[in-house]
């Protein structure tokens, strides 16, 4: 193993064969301003005055979704990220891509988690590979329809989502509080029982906000 898969594995942390994925996927993320996911091109920009997301929101920055999946859940095939924060429901957002096989393996386990815990969570998945070289919007479909997971997905035509929220490495899931706050950032694969107590914990941070 080279000096950057080390760096790489001891970053994420994981089981030696699961690090050896995810360097796969960490190495390639990168920041592309110009992207645009293929079936999102004609998406128009989010207006600040069109989204009635809190204003105390501490959220890094909103974005817009385009939806996969879930539009019953999201209200809609297009919504804006902090609309559904401000919905009042703690957030766990997974940032993953098509062509990542971390992303793929833990899937089911965020799948098993929504089943469990969907009525007091709002899981999201947001496909962000178009934007770091990891499988256009279609790649991401096919996933989802390969798994047969059911939680709500989409993507973004927003590009600056992958600068704005610090993505290192995929997959990314981020446990957002309703008032916005990022209580956790887990980088690298999320088993079903870690994701649990990542989401009772975020419960417990939730309480009151």
């Amino acid at each position: 193993m080279n000096d950057r898969h080390r760096r790489f594995a001891a970053f994420f942390g994981v089981a030696v064969v699961a690090a050896i994925v995810l360097t796969t996927c960490g190495s390639a993320v990168q920041s592309d301003s110009g992207a645009t996911p293929p079936d999102t091109a004609d998406v128009a920009s989010a207006d600040p005055a069109a989204s009635t997301a809190n204003a105390d929101s501490q959220l890094p920055a909103d974005f817009r979704i385009v939806a996969y999946q879930g539009e019953d859940v999201l209200g809609g095939q297009e919504v804006q990220f902090g609309d559904l924060v401000a919905q009042g429901k703690p957030v766990v957002l997974n940032l993953w891509a098509g062509l990542c096989p971390p992303c793929r393996l833990e899937m089911p386990d965020f799948e098993a988690a929504s089943q469990a815990l969907g009525d007091q969570v709002l899981f999201l998945g947001l496909d962000v590979g178009p934007f770091t070289s990891l499988g256009t919007s279609e790649d991401g479909k096919q996933l989802v329809q390969d798994l047969g997971v059911t939680y709500p997905i989409g993507t973004t035509p927003d590009a600056d989502v992958v600068r704005d929220y610090g993505l290192l490495g995929m997959p990314t899931t981020y446990f957002i509080t309703p008032d916005g706050e990022i209580v956790e950032q887990w980088t690298g694969l999320l088993t079903e029982e870690k994701l649990t107590e990542l989401v009772e914990d975020l419960l417990v941070s939730s309480a009151g906000s």
